[in-house]
């Protein structure tokens, strides 16, 4: 499979609509960004793994509002690189806003399959990026 030009406007528009949708708390459109059976890991964050679409949605409307919950989600930065079989590996910046103004960063791994409905994704890892300062202990920081 070579991605073509419109494949890549296409996924870059898909992976913009993440933070469109989450924001807006137009979580009945999720099936616009994600597969039916969406594994979406968050361990990084202390979240876990969620598999599921309607499993994604209870998630992402328990942590809406909620202190500390980003009230914008921006994406950049984004590289696509062909994976065959039909998959691209997504990897993009994430910039999240939060309501007394502090923002964080993480970055997107993600891959996408092409289906009926066009491009969507289908497994998203989410790493979040602390200053030093902010880092969880590590064993290594306790010897």
């Amino acid at each position: 499979m070579t991605l073509t030009v419109e494949d890549r406007l296409d996924i870059s528009e898909l992976l913009a609509l993440h933070g469109h949708l989450v924001d807006n708390d137009e979580m009945d459109r999720l099936d616009e960004l994600f597969t039916d059976d969406i594994v979406y890991e968050t361990s990084n964050l202390g979240h876990g793994e969620v598999h599921g679409l309607a499993a994604f949605r209870d998630m992402a409307r328990a942590r809406a509002g909620k202190p500390g919950a980003p009230v914008g989600h921006h994406v950049t930065n984004i590289v696509l690189t062909e994976a065959g079989d039909g998959r691209v590996h997504a990897r993009s910046k994430g910039i999240g806003a939060g309501p007394d103004g502090e923002c964080g960063s993480v970055t997107y791994e993600d891959v996408i399959v092409r289906g009926e409905r066009g491009w969507r994704v289908s497994r998203r890892r989410i790493i979040l990026h602390f200053s030093p300062a902010a880092a969880p202990e590590t064993e290594e920081a306790d010897s």
